[in-house]
């Protein structure tokens, strides 16, 4: 009899280590849930279609604002950013042009620094060459944006949007979360 009390007082312990490991386990997801989120999923819902097709009006996506305080915006790095003249005011276009880059549009096609601009996907090309059918010289910290959908972008190629400066720049887009059929990494 006295065995049977000792087997269950381990058996409660054993059951309650395990509870215990469960429960801290727990925390552990959800506090690196809550950093990811917190540091890199701050949420943003795209509106109009001047991303598509790579992002729709209506997608919501994430924003990572931690990475550019370690690495420097790239070329074709879909980023957001706010308006010069309103900070209320956000776009979320693609870098195309660099920091002491100078960019121009002739004939539809993007050129940097008076060559062909080498961009996937029909990247570059752009109907409309607006500021940029005169050469654009980007300055340090300067950067030309373009819309995937170049026929209908509001972006650098227009005086109210123009170079954006780095300190323009929100973050990183770097994932779909909706609609969840969508879900993915934003390339």
């Amino acid at each position: 009899m006295a065995l049977d009390f000792f087997n269950t007082v381990e058996e409660e312990h054993k059951r309650l280590r395990e509870i215990t490991r469960w429960i801290s386990d727990v925390a552990i997801v959800l506090a690196l849930a809550l950093f990811v989120v917190h540091f890199l999923g701050n949420r943003y819902t795209i509106m109009g279609n001047s991303m598509s097709p790579v992002l729709e009006n209506g997608n919501v996506v994430f924003i990572n604002e931690l990475c550019y305080n370690f690495l420097e915006p790239a070329r074709l790095d879909v980023v957001l950013f706010e308006s010069a003249d309103d900070e209320s005011r956000t776009f979320v276009k693609r870098i195309i042009g660099l920091p002491g880059e100078t960019v121009q549009i002739v004939d539809g096609a993007v050129l940097i620094d008076g060559e062909a601009a080498s961009l996937p996907d029909g990247l570059d090309l752009a109907a409309i060459p607006g500021l940029a059918k005169d050469p654009v010289t980007l300055e340090e910290n300067e950067y030309f944006m373009l819309g995937d959908n170049r026929d209908s972008s509001e972006d650098s190629r227009f005086v109210n949007v123009g170079k954006v400066n780095r300190s323009q720049i929100v973050g990183k887009i770097w994932l779909r979360v909706s609609p969840l059929s969508e879900l993915g990494l934003i390339q």
